[in-house]
């Protein structure tokens, strides 16, 4: 078996250049990736640009007001249709979707109007009753294009030329548009109580021909009720959330220092739980392959009966749980060697993360630093979205001829709303209008919208990755401070965080752009595979199919990698200040020069880790949910009333998993960092007097070495 502390001589056996004055992170530094560094602030500064230029021409008016057919504004103060807020479709039944009537597709003439129709009408019976009864026709011409005023007109002619709807129905509004006033009586769908209504055109429609049009709107606009309701519980228990919080917080602090303590109690009892769970499993297995002696069937061979779809059948059979008892029993052999010969590892693993709470404990700040990360990821979010908004706003209004396509070879054909009437259009498709149809332009900047938001999002990528590869490296830098320094807490430097995030600031910025650069080039790859078996998902074939799905997991695995380089090489960054690729080199090959004692603490800090997430958690949920469901009778009377009692509930869990995260990506960390310092320790030091080890006193006695001197004169 390989020795415990890994050789100091190199592949070939020469020694490896020792540093006799190397005393941890390396002060005197250069800039390192300085073309990258040069690359990365002129991206900054263009990507400036473009949210400049994208805030020149957007306009993030057409998100929050509806637009009409002439793409005038709804609702907009200062203008005609200030005091018309909803948008109005004229024949709503040419709508086939609310996704087509929100991004303003409808086939059919909108006017903002003041307020929705409340009641069915035709402008066939507006006109019967026209001449005794005309306030019949004031009402109805509110829903008429504006300064028409030709009541008398035929029917055919206005229904052509779109002048009034041919029928208006009880509508109410929603996102500033008008829908059907849809409601179910004794489990049928009505309008206004009503199930049939007349169309203007001498039919009689059931009100079901309205459901295509309006699909989903009845759930949206219940899931609004529903929103109402979740905004009243956030405003009657945001204080008790935020006390859930703070006590999420407490307690994953405490978790952090009982660790120093309880790391290997922990680890042991989960492992010897492991064990006896296989092994109860090893004597069930084995009683029922007893139990089942005799019993008719029980003797065939899974080969006899073939696949089955119901699989308890396979439970008849003595074969499947002898085979059931074998797994479990090389499982079981499995484990126990892996504790036997891997026990010294084992316990540098629980030595290194009784040292992290340490390190920790000295340098209290860096359970704060995640907030700093926190704020940058929310500047990146904010710039991100508000850039894609303008972009997607940008433009000119475009009008399009509307008419049967059938029929007419100018129809979605591009047109001019002021010289239209002129043309030969309106002549040879009779009833053809230039209507607007979308915002967009012609111009270099809108013919290039998508590769501009493609930029955005890459960009965005790239500003994310950095924001967290500085925040690792500045953790890895404190933490190696921690590690290097001969007396503990002595010899730590004065505000070891700050120093090292003005380091990684000042001479690794290149650096870390450089890592954070490959890592968002794959995950925009991702993105657009992402993207591609979206779109393709109806019409791919089966080998398209596999040819994606291949993709995607390549480019998953290939991200999981790079994120495990690049963590390990900013820390090496941190330490020894040398550029990206010498860094992430280093460190890999320290790594797999030591590649069991990686995965044996990856998955000793992981296993502890993600028990004190769920311990965080699952034990500030809990409390939560007998708070908020009354069940404590001390906080009976200051408990909430609530509609939906899952809504702080979730909020507080949600949360208290964040924050536990949030303090645990700190500790983990931690550890990787005092883990590589270790490595390094083993390779550059032998303990004499001129090279003794910085490890802690656990790890010497573990790794049963000792120094020389015990105090540096």
């Amino acid at each position: 078996m390989a020795r415990e502390e890994e050789n100091y001589y190199g592949k070939h056996g020469e020694p490896r250049k020792f540093d006799p004055k190397f005393r941890g992170p390396i002060h005197n530094r250069h800039c390192t990736d300085v073309l990258c560094c040069v690359i990365f602030i002129v991206v900054i500064l263009g990507y400036i640009a473009l949210g400049i230029l994208a805030w020149v021409h957007g306009d993030p008016r057409k998100v929050v007001y509806p637009t009409d057919s002439y793409g005038q504004f709804c609702g907009q103060k200062d203008t005609i249709n200030e005091n018309k807020t909803s948008l109005f479709y004229f024949n709503i039944l040419k709508c086939a979707s609310p996704i087509v009537l929100i991004n303003l597709q409808c086939p059919t003439t909108q006017l903002c109007v003041s307020k929705c129709p409340d009641r069915f009408a035709t402008y066939i019976d507006m006109q019967a009753s026209y001449r005794h009864n005309k306030s019949y026709w004031e009402y109805y011409r509110q829903f008429c294009k504006p300064g028409f005023n030709k009541p008398l007109k035929s029917v055919a002619q206005v229904i052509r030329d779109e002048d009034c709807p041919s029928m208006i129905i009880p509508s109410r509004p929603f996102l500033k548009r008008c829908f059907p006033d849809f409601s179910t009586k004794n489990g049928i769908l009505t309008v206004a109580n009503q199930t049939t209504f007349k169309d203007g055109r001498g039919k009689t429609r059931n009100v079901t021909d309205l459901r295509e049009a309006a699909n989903g709107i009845n759930n949206v606009l219940d899931a609004r009720s529903v929103g109402m309701k979740i905004f009243e519980d956030y405003a009657s228990s945001w204080h008790w959330i935020l006390i859930g919080l703070f006590i999420a917080m407490v307690v994953s602090l405490l978790f952090l220092v009982l660790l120093r303590f309880t790391a290997g109690v922990l680890f042991w009892i989960f492992i010897l739980g492991v064990i006896g769970i296989i092994g109860y499993g090893i004597w069930h297995c084995y009683w029922e392959y007893d139990h089942l002696q005799g019993t008719p069937g029980s003797d065939l061979t899974i080969y006899d009966i073939g696949f089955q779809t119901d699989f308890r059948v396979y439970l008849q059979l003595r074969q499947t749980w002898l085979a059931f008892m074998i797994i479990l029993c090389i499982v079981e052999v499995f484990i126990i060697l892996m504790l036997i010969f891997l026990r010294n590892r084992i316990r540098i693993a629980i030595a290194l993360l009784q040292e992290g709470s340490r390190a920790i404990g000295y340098i209290m700040s860096t359970l704060f630093y995640p907030i700093i990360t926190f704020i940058l990821i929310a500047i990146c979010i904010s710039y991100w979205a508000v850039t894609a908004v303008f972009l997607s706003t940008s433009g000119e209004p475009v009008y399009k001829v509307m008419a049967n396509q059938t029929l007419c070879k100018y129809a979605n054909l591009t047109c001019d709303p002021e010289t239209f009437n002129t043309t030969n259009v309106t002549k040879l498709c009779v009833g053809a209008q230039c209507t607007f149809a979308f915002y967009g332009g012609e111009s270099f900047y809108h013919k290039y919208i998508f590769i501009f938001q493609l930029s955005n999002a890459f960009v965005f990528l790239w500003l994310v990755n950095f924001a967290i590869a500085l925040g690792q490296c500045t953790l890895a830098g404190a933490f190696a401070s921690y590690y290097w320094a001969f007396r503990k807490p002595a010899d730590i430097p004065t505000c070891p965080l700050f120093s090292s995030f003005g380091r990684a600031i000042r001479y690794h910025t290149g650096s870390l752009a450089f890592g954070s650069l490959i890592l968002a080039i794959v995950q925009l790859i991702r993105i657009i595979l992402e993207y591609l078996d979206h779109k393709l998902k109806g019409t791919q074939n089966s080998f398209t199919r596999f040819l994606l799905c291949c993709l995607k997991c390549c480019f998953w695995c290939l991200e999981k990698f790079i994120k495990f380089i690049n963590r390990n090489a900013y820390i090496m960054i941190a330490i020894y200040g040398k550029n990206f690729c010498t860094s992430a080199k280093e460190a890999f090959f320290l790594l797999m020069r030591n590649v069991v004692r990686v995965a044996v603490l990856d998955k000793v800090t992981d296993f502890l880790l993600f028990l004190g997430k769920l311990l965080v958690a699952g034990g500030v949920g809990v409390l939560a949910f007998f708070f908020f469901t009354h069940r404590i009778p001390v906080f009976k009377q200051e408990t909430p009333t609530l509609n939906y009692y899952w809504v702080p509930l979730l909020t507080v869990i949600i949360g208290s998993y964040l924050i536990a995260h949030g303090f645990f990506s700190v500790y983990a960390m931690c550890v990787d960092t005092l883990f590589l310092c270790f490595l390094e320790d083993l390779e550059r030091h032998d303990g004499s007097a001129e090279r003794p080890y910085y490890m802690s006193k656990s790890l010497l006695k573990i790794l049963n070495k000792q120094n020389v001197e015990t105090k540096r004169h």
